[in-house]
């Protein structure tokens, strides 16, 4: 399991580097990530639930 205290307490995709990052965490792309922002709001966990991902997400490899 992901050690979560280092992990962003929300989605910024205002910042490239940062959208990438999320991008990487959930697999899948950008542009997913940006429009799950934008309709739940920038809460991790609402957003891996919007991509229908679990949380928190360990099939990045990111840790």
């Amino acid at each position: 399991m992901s050690d979560l205290s280092q992990e962003p307490k929300r989605v910024n995709v205002e910042d490239p580097s940062s959208a990438a990052y999320w991008a990487r965490r959930l697999q899948v792309p950008v542009e997913a990530v940006t429009a799950a922002v934008r309709a739940v709001g920038d809460e991790p966990a609402a957003v891996a639930a919007h991509l229908d991902r679990p949380w928190p997400y360990d099939g990045s490899g990111i840790v």
